[in-house]
């Protein structure tokens, strides 16, 4: 009988409370793998934790702090004496403002979260392989927010892109160590991420119909991501290091303005009005 893939190994997901992160981490305990829950909510990450199929454990932390970096790295090994894989996980979206109207505090907040705390992740993970003399495997979440533009989301997308240039440093760096570094792009997948904003257009409301305009047609699950993330970090992908693999319906690689790509076909007024108010500075119309 074929051994599940993760068997005896040990698992660190961060931001596994919830949506993206809880799947990974049901994902990789349901393969065999021993999981840590990283998460700053402590009951969530508690409840998930006892109600994986493997023996697993929850650790209360934010991911943008050195000390609770290296606490849950520590409990990792006082409960199970080594780690083996990291879904660097945790993030945040921040608020739906217009380029002028960002405030640096919330800007800020993104990037410690999104970029800091995935550093912060990476590196102990790095030190760890070091310690124990092992390779390992290292998966980030990144999105096609890493991939593209927005009017809006200026942190996040920022954040995502900077996900990119750790996915591509860490896996260069790891490659002859035996450690691997690569990164999932998701595309719009309804979680509670989004729910804050569940009443701002590109929030969750909208997300379906959004998600509708796909190849796909469709919005994404978080099975659907967390598979790729379990790809990822087995041996199955033994020759991958360093991509982005989107699982986004097919989003990324389409022109939605129109089939053949190019100038407009649509009526912008409704989006430049949301976006910009009397602030709009185009023709007249």
């Amino acid at each position: 009988m074929t051994l599940p893939r993760f068997a005896g190994k040990v698992a660190i997901v961060t931001g596994a409370a919830g949506g993206l992160g809880e799947a990974s981490a049901r994902r990789l305990a349901m393969e065999g793998a021993h999981v840590v829950a990283v998460d700053i909510k402590a009951e969530a990450a508690a409840a998930v934790a006892r109600s994986l199929p493997t023996r697993s454990i929850a650790v209360a932390a934010d991911v943008a702090d050195e000390t609770d970096v290296n606490n849950y790295i520590q409990e990792a090994l006082d409960a199970f004496g080594r780690v083996d894989l990291h879904h660097l996980n945790a993030g945040i979206f921040g608020k739906f403002a217009a380029l002028p109207n960002v405030e640096v505090e919330d800007f800020d907040r993104v990037m410690n979260v999104n970029v800091r705390g995935q550093f912060l992740g990476m590196r102990a993970a790095f030190r760890q392989f070091k310690a124990q003399r092992s390779g390992g495997n290292i998966a980030i979440t990144a999105s096609i927010a890493s991939l593209t533009g927005a009017a809006d989301l200026l942190a996040y997308h920022t954040s995502k892109h900077a996900v990119v240039g750790l996915v591509h440093g860490g896996s260069v760096y790891g490659g002859p160590l035996g450690v691997r570094v690569n990164a999932v792009a998701p595309g719009i997948v309804p979680t509670e991420l989004f729910a804050a904003a569940a009443s701002t257009s590109g929030g969750k409301n909208d997300m379906e119909q959004r998600a509708s305009t796909t190849p796909m047609r469709r919005a994404g699950t978080v099975d659907e991501i967390a598979t790729v993330v379990a790809f990822l970090l087995s041996e199955d992908s033994a020759y991958v290091t360093g991509q982005l693999i989107a699982a986004d319906g097919g989003a990324s690689i389409v022109n939605t303005v129109r089939p053949s790509g190019g100038a407009g076909a649509w009526d912008t007024t409704s989006v430049d009005e949301a976006i910009y108010g009397n602030n709009f500075l185009g023709m007249e119309r």
